[in-house]
């Protein structure tokens, strides 16, 4: 059981723009491990852009593919994963990504959020409808509704004012520090 705990995939979580995908590729190099970004899955399957999921499905249909690409996610093996910033806000996907692997919470501030992304940013939660969008504001009010689920991964990093390889470090650190033991831990 050691071993395959082991192997466990190991997702990244948090709001957007914490750098999931940039540090969950360093942390799959320097484990000698895969890289997926559920994000790309769901472009890759969908043959749309994020933005244009959320305009042609709305929130709900991105959700919907989002929870596909969690739970196919979870049977994997030797990966780091890259969730998008909703993904880990609905329950089951939380729950399966809890149980089947090791979670990391890589967090920002909404301010060091919206640094990172510039304006407009491209991200339909963010940028608003009419353009009109307060995006402080908004960024704050969706970390406020996410950080309870944030805060259930087995591990937070803080990413504010660390490099991406800093931030991979502290990951790979706090990993190796709880072993195999939090699988199955909620």
């Amino acid at each position: 059981m050691a071993e395959q705990a082991g192997q466990a995939p190991i997702f990244l979580i948090g709001f957007m723009a914490t750098g999931k995908t940039t540090v969950g590729r360093l942390v799959a190099a320097q484990r000698g491990w895969s890289f997926v970004d559920l994000d790309e899955v769901i472009v890759g399957e969908a043959g749309m852009t994020v933005a244009e999921i959320f305009a042609r499905e709305g929130e709900a249909g991105f959700r919907q593919r989002e929870a596909v690409a969690v739970r196919q996610a979870v049977s994997r093996r030797r990966t780091v994963i890259a969730t998008g910033g909703g993904a880990a806000c609905r329950e089951d996907n939380l729950s399966a990504m809890l149980a089947g692997g090791r979670v990391v919470a890589l967090s920002a501030t909404p301010a060091e959020v919206l640094r990172r992304v510039g304006g407009p940013s491209g991200r339909p939660l963010l940028d608003g409808k009419d353009g009109k969008a307060d995006p402080l504001g908004t960024a704050a009010a969706l970390l406020a509704a996410r950080e309870p689920f944030y805060a259930r991964a087995h591990h937070t990093v803080d990413t504010v004012g660390k490099t991406p390889a800093e931030v991979a470090a502290l990951v790979l650190a706090a990993l190796d520090r709880a072993g195999g033991d939090i699988l199955g831990d909620t």
